[in-house]
Formats: C-alpha cells, sequence, structure tokens
C-alpha cells in the first residue's frame, strides 16, 4: 500500500539501485547511440502538412494529431491581442509508474527524445504519449507500460489529475497527469531505455541543464502529501527526513487560517468579469503575422514563431515524419519568491490569465516573464526579483530548464527560487498571495488550478 512516508523517504534517498554516476552515464550512452535529424524545411516540401485556406489551419492530410490556427483577443469589438496557436483537443497520458524496491520507493522513468529537445535525450515519464499515439492511429507502436495505465483501476492510483498545458501556446491543452503504484510483487519487465530511481536521484537531475523534461516535472508535482491520513509516528520520521524544517511544515502542518477562500474569490471574480472574448480565426486573418512558406513570423518583436521541420528518431513510437513547431525567440523566466513567516515555507503565486488558458485563469508563479520580455513594462515585485537575482542574494535555486519538446523547437528557459523576507514586499499588489505548500499541493489535487510554470518550480523543491 502506498503512503506519503514512501515518498518523502525516497524524496531524501539519493543512493538506489542505479547511482547518480551511472544514470549520468546511461545518458550520455543514449545520446551518444542515439540517431536524430532535425531539419527545418518549408511547409510545400512537407507531403502530410498543408495551409487549409478553407479553415484558415495548418493540419496533415488526416485532420488529427494537431492544428495551427489563428487567435484573436477582442475588447469592445477590438482586436488587442492575436498569434498563432497549437489546437490539440485530445487528453494524452503523462504516466509513472512507481513502486516499492529493497524498501525504497521507485519511480521508473525513460530517456527519449522529441523533435525539439535541445539535447536530444531528456528523462521523460513512464508513459508520455498522446491519444493519437496510443491509439496508434499513426500507424506506429504502442508505448511500452501502456497497459498498466489503460488498466490503472487494478493496481493503486497516487494521482489522477487532467492539466493544463502552456496556455501561451496552446488553446485549452490538457494532459493526464497520473502516477500508478504497483505492488513489490508485480514483475516489471525493464526496457533498455528505463531506469528506476528515487525522487531525490530526480531532484538532483533537474539541476542538469535540461535533462529532465517537463512532462517529468508537472506530473512530480502533483504528488499528494495532504490527502492520506498520518499517523504521529510517521510524521515524526517524515520531519526526520528535511533538512528545511519550515518546508515540512508548510506541507504537512494545516494552516491555521486558510488562504483559499481569499484565492478563490479573486479567480472566480476575474472569470466572471473578464472583459474580453477570444476567437479563432483564419492565420491569414493575423495582420501582425506573415505567413511565408519557411513559416510564421510576427512583423514586430514576438516571444515565438513558427517554423516546419523534417523529423527523422529512432526508437520512436512512429521514426520518421514532419510537423510545424513553435520555436521561442530567446529564453523567458518563471520565479518564485519564497518567505518564511512563524516557521512556516511560503510561496509568492499570483493569479494569472493567458490568451490560451483553459477556465481564462490559473494560479502561476511570482514571475513568469516571456522571452524578450520589456523591462520597462515589469511590475515592481518583478523589478525587485530581477533586482535580487542580479545581486545573487537568497539563491535558492537557479537552472535553465525545457520546455515541451513535442511541439516546441529547442525551447529553454530560466527557473528561479529566491528567498526574500517578506517585509521587503510590504503590501501585497492584487492577486498575489503568500501560500503555504499544503494549500498549493491541495490545489494541485484538482484540475486547472495551478498553471504549468507554478507547478514545474514546485517540482524542483528539496527536503
Amino acid at each position: 500500500m502506498y503512503t506519503t512516508l514512501e515518498s518523502v523517504r525516497s524524496w531524501a534517498t539519493d543512493s538506489g539501485n542505479n547511482s547518480m554516476e551511472a544514470l549520468y552515464q546511461w545518458v550520455q550512452e543514449r545520446n551518444q547511440n542515439s540517431h536524430v535529424s532535425i531539419v527545418k524545411n518549408r511547409l510545400s516540401d512537407s507531403a502530410q502538412w498543408f495551409y487549409d485556406r478553407e479553415s484558415g489551419f495548418i493540419h496533415n492530410r488526416n485532420n488529427s494529431f494537431f492544428q495551427v490556427s489563428g487567435l484573436q483577443v477582442l475588447k469592445d469589438g477590438k482586436v488587442v491581442a492575436e498569434q498563432p496557436i497549437l489546437l490539440q483537443r485530445e487528453i494524452g497520458y503523462l504516466g509513472i509508474l512507481c513502486q516499492k524496491r529493497g524498501g525504497v520507493l521507485y519511480f521508473l522513468m525513460q530517456t527519449k527524445i522529441e523533435p525539439g529537445n535541445v539535447n536530444c535525450v531528456q528523462i521523460s515519464p513512464t508513459i508520455q504519449a498522446t491519444k493519437s499515439n496510443f491509439t496508434q492511429k499513426h500507424g506506429g507502436r504502442k508505448p511500452a507500460y501502456l497497459d498498466y495505465f489503460l488498466n490503472a483501476e487494478r493496481y493503486e492510483v497516487v494521482v489522477d489529475q487532467i492539466q493544463s498545458e502552456q496556455s501561451s501556446r496552446f488553446w485549452g491543452k490538457r494532459n493526464r497527469n497520473i502516477i500508478v503504484y504497483l505492488p513489490e510483487t508485480e514483475q516489471v519487465e525493464l526496457l533498455a531505455n528505463f531506469r528506476w530511481m528515487t525522487l531525490r536521484q530526480l531532484k538532483k537531475l533537474m539541476k542538469q541543464e535540461n535533462l529532465v523534461n517537463m512532462d517529468t516535472r508537472t506530473v512530480l508535482s502533483c504528488i499528494p502529501f495532504t490527502m492520506t491520513e498520518i499517523s504521529t509516528e510517521e510524521l515524526a520520521q517524515i520531519e526526520g527526513c528535511f533538512q528545511d524544517h519550515a518546508l515540512y511544515r508548510s506541507i504537512f502542518e494545516k494552516p491555521k487560517q486558510s488562504i483559499l477562500s481569499q484565492m478563490y474569490h479573486y479567480v472566480n471574480n476575474a472569470k466572471m468579469f473578464a472583459d474580453t472574448q477570444k476567437k479563432l480565426v483564419p492565420l491569414h486573418q493575423l495582420s501582425h503575422w506573415e505567413m511565408r512558406d519557411e513559416g510564421i513570423f510576427c512583423k514586430e518583436p514576438y516571444p515565438f514563431q513558427v517554423v516546419y521541420c523534417n523529423i527523422a528518431i529512432e526508437g520512436r513510437e512512429v521514426t520518421e515524419w514532419t510537423q510545424p513547431l513553435f520555436e521561442a525567440c530567446g529564453m523567458a523566466q518563471f520565479g518564485l519568491f519564497t518567505t518564511v513567516q512563524d516557521g512556516v515555507r511560503k510561496f509568492l503565486v499570483r493569479g494569472l490569465s493567458e490568451i490560451g488558458c483553459f477556465d481564462e485563469m490559473e494560479f502561476a508563479p511570482t514571475v513568469q516573464l516571456e522571452a524578450g520580455f520589456d523591462e520597462s513594462n515589469l511590475n515592481d515585485i518583478e523589478k525587485l526579483f530581477q533586482k535580487q537575482y542580479n545581486e545573487k542574494s537568497g539563491v535558492l535555486y537557479d537552472a535553465i530548464l525545457s520546455e515541451e519538446g513535442g511541439r516546441f523547437y529547442h525551447e529553454q528557459n530560466y527557473n528561479r527560487i529566491l528567498e526574500i523576507a517578506a517585509e521587503e514586499l510590504g503590501e501585497l499588489p492584487e492577486g498575489y498571495f503568500w501560500v503555504d505548500y499544503y494549500t498549493l499541493n491541495t490545489l494541485n489535487q484538482v484540475n486547472n488550478c495551478l498553471n504549468i510554470q507554478l507547478r514545474n518550480l514546485l517540482s524542483l523543491l528539496e527536503v
């Protein structure tokens, strides 16, 4: 039976079946022995993808997989924002198997190559597959270990939530974040590109540039710590695993005064009284964008552009194909301020609307700045975050990590967590909240409350 104590022990255990050195060597060997070819081309060179002027979408001949459309935001009947947007209405699997082995909880991870990965191989969940992939619509092989997730009710489900993807690029896109706990008696075949890892090992690997992919980070962020009964004896053992005792209290001590009602009040007002409308439009109707055979480019500085690629990757369910990819024009910055109040670690989050958000607004990190952001437009909190980082003050975490490689080309971003005294910020602007981990973890057991940037940052925390 799965217990929270097992997860915490795994979070604190870095000596597993495979040493860290063995895991690094495994990834290096996979990189050296993987044959990958990704070449930018023109849309007219693709036998599968084309621009359908009648619908205004770029899609493949089967009209499956995903499409690229135009999206406009209107206020009082006038266009105030517009961009290309990814349409992928199907929900895919982001799933991890876990199992207690030799008294320690392990997670089954794979080295996977996505077409847009900046460094070829990244550590991915046990299964990372769109519905089109695992239903074999494209004629590819069935993903490994799929049956464990299709038949998850036979085992113990640790978490099963449908969570949002990047709302600046996708139109209402969501994936199923699921962790399945297997009994110790279950014999699991270990395939060549899979390894069992402790949670602590995964946290260490996240410190390496672009090594642990976004899909792994979002699934791990969903591990529930607030949903199960924990005995006094177990709590004592859990506390003994923590060096950051303020984080322990943040996770396992229920807040004396809940901030949830204030948080919900803010986002529900935003949803109810939103004064803009969004509509999908043909790509050729985007007046600020230029469609060329080589891609779709904004006529003024913008965080991304669309390119077309020929792709060949051995070992995938489908080994050769073409597709559009969204290419970042620089690196974004995602950051969290954290503080300790009355012995409890808290995190500064904000309600944030994004152009493709499934339900108008989610909670986001303190700082979420797209590539090429204009420093003159930063608010006071964002300016303070930049200033403190530049002075290297209170930096707890600083890593360059990749975004989703299946749809984005070489997108990597700064992920930073900075410690600050709450009084330096004073009274918070509307929409910002100091929140304990207990509350954030509770919200993460509900669909579409925390955005993917915040979930990814929370996944980096160490005991």
